[in-house]
This record gives structure tokens, sequence and C-alpha cells, in this order.
């Protein structure tokens, strides 16, 4: 694509990007560094050259870094073709303890988060670290085998940075499972709950700074930031196959640390029913981005303020692999019948 930077006010109907004035490129091309009326755009004009000039794509480059993430995704997405060339039509993040499902994806290809670009690295106990490219039930799918997490001190952008190559894959669908602390007293260890609506309490939001609208819109619409029809199938598939499941909001926060007794109370006084430390900032990119979500939590330990027990990790690790065993038998019946949906 031919860019033409143009140094006068935007035609009629074309937006201007502000960010972009005052770069070198834009004082280069007009001469003048106290102009501030920049726009780009792709308008053909007729304007002498001392004001304009043609651009490639490849050129276009903003103090903002707007095109950077995009040229990130490219190359991560070559590396990840360079190992399989499979066109994935859904995306499957696997959190604690849930890494069991990976073993049953046929013709798989484990690719090490290490051998992807811009792939930060998993240091969360139980996340094996890798990607995972095959066929789950006749399904092209690919697996994240551990997620990354703010806590763990990356950007926003770094940890939802796979879902934004999983798009970039073909992904259509994302499947996105946790283990949560239960809030709700009808809910009780092992207990799978899907998804149906989320709160993000986390103090920060992976869509912050400049908007490249190739990648999604400026202000995505999230009153239905899991699929409808995705859930209604997935409810549907575990009482066929009698795995109880129940439909619940969850609710993010930065961690590490678990909760005290009083943030509890607030958090379920917000009608939440299981907290977490993930997932969020993954559904919001994804909804960006357009994918139908589908999300899952297991219920690891019983955040209940008026019995609250200490938590233990090894306890939480072998409780989410007892949910994670359901969870196994279920997605991959779900997947079965995803063109009924």
């Amino acid at each position: 694509m031919r860019w033409l930077l143009c140094a006068a006010p935007s035609p009629s109907g074309i937006p201007t990007s502000s960010f972009c004035w005052q770069t070198p490129i834009w004082r280069r091309c007009t001469g003048n560094p106290n102009f501030n009326g920049s726009s780009w755009t792709s308008f053909r004009s007729r304007a002498p050259p001392t004001s304009c000039e043609f651009l490639d794509s490849d050129a276009l480059v903003t103090e903002d870094g707007v095109h950077e993430l995009r040229s990130k995704i490219e190359e991560a997405v070559r590396a990840i073709r360079r190992h399989s060339a499979r066109s994935p039509r859904v995306g499957i993040i696997l959190g604690t303890g849930l890494g069991g499902l990976a073993a049953q994806i046929e013709s798989s290809q484990a690719i090490p988060y290490a051998s992807v670009p811009y792939f930060p690295a998993s240091t969360v106990e139980s996340h094996a670290g890798q990607l995972v490219c095959g066929k789950l039930r006749g399904v092209d799918v690919i697996a994240m085998e551990g997620r990354f997490h703010f806590y763990e001190g990356y950007s926003m952008q770094e940890v939802t940075f796979p879902v934004r190559v999983m798009r970039a894959l073909g992904v259509e669908i994302l499947i996105v499972t946790n283990a949560a602390g239960g809030m709700n007293p009808h809910h009780d260890l092992a207990d799978l709950v899907i998804i149906e609506d989320h709160i993000n309490l986390m103090g920060d939001n992976p869509l912050r700074g400049p908007n490249d609208a190739a990648l999604g819109p400026r202000f995505p619409d999230m009153s239905h930031p899991y699929d409808r029809p995705l859930m209604a199938l997935a409810q549907q598939t575990a009482l066929e196959l009698g795995i109880p499941c129940r439909k619940g909001v969850f609710v993010a926060v930065a961690g590490p640390n678990l909760e005290t007794r009083a943030e509890y109370r607030m958090l379920r006084s917000m009608g939440a029913d299981l907290v977490g430390m993930s997932t969020v900032p993954e559904v919001i990119v994804a909804a960006h981005a357009g994918l139908r979500v589908l999300g899952f939590s297991i219920v690891t330990d019983l955040c209940l303020p008026d019995a609250l027990e200490p938590a233990d990790i090894k306890q939480i690790i072998e409780v989410a692999g007892r949910g994670g065993e359901r969870l196994s038998r279920l997605i991959p019946h779900i997947l079965e019948k995803l063109e009924q949906v």
C-alpha cells in the first residue's frame, strides 16, 4: 500500500491521527517544525512535493509504536509457521493444573514459548510453557500450556500478545480456562463454572494507548464478551455427559496475594461468584479482535469469609487437576458440535 503524508487539514470524511504529527518524517516532509495541523491519509492530493511525500507501508512508523505491535505479531506468526503449517480455528488457553487436555490433541506439534519471538516465559508452577498445535476431535486447534500473568511483572500487552498471534493464525473461537476461588456458597471444590460475564479490577487494560484499527476498534463493545450460543452449547453438552456445570461471574484482580476476608465480602457484594488473577485481559483483547469466547473456571478453593482457611498452593493444584479431568472430557465434546452454533 502507498500512503501520502499530507501537510494540510484532513479532507472531509478522512480522520486525523494526531499522534503522527511532529515525527521526524513529518518534519522532513513539511520543512516546518512548528506546523501542527498534520494528518496521515491515503487521500490522493495535488499538493506540492514540499508538503507531501509518498511512503510505503513498511516506512509508516509513528513515535507511539502503533504499527510495531503488528510487526511483532507477524514475526511470531512466521516463527510458528516454521513448526506447523496448520490454520487453527480454535485457540485454547489452559490455566493452572489444566495441561491434561493438551495430551488429547492428535498429530500434535509442541512449540516452546522460547521459540516464538516476543512470547514471555511462564514462571508459574504447573505451566508447561509451550504451544501445542494439532487436531482435537477433527478441529484444528492451538493450545497454550501455561499463560502469562500480570503479577509476574509483564505488561498487559505482553500478557495478551498470544491472543493477537492466535487471531493472526486464523483462530475464530477462543476457549479460556482458569483456576479460581469460589465465593458463591453453592459452589464446591473442583466444580466447573461457565463464565457468563466478568469484572475487571486489575487496575489496567491491555487496550490502553494508541489503537491500531487493523487489529480492532478503538472502543470495542463488551455487552456480551462471552458468546451466548457457545455457553448454551457448553451447558447442554455438560448435561448430556453428566458433568455438573454452573454459570457465574468472574472478577479479575492483580494479585499475587490472595484476598482478605473484607475483600471477599466486597467482591461478593459486587455480584462476583469467582475470583482469579487472569483471563480478563485475554478476553478483552479477544473481544477487540472479534473472537468468539467461551470461558471456564474450576473452583480450586472456597473463599467464604466467615469460614476462610489459609490457602495451600499444592492443594489448589491438586483440586485443579480433578476439575481439569472433567474439563478435559467436556471440551472435546463441545468441539465436535461447533457446527451447531
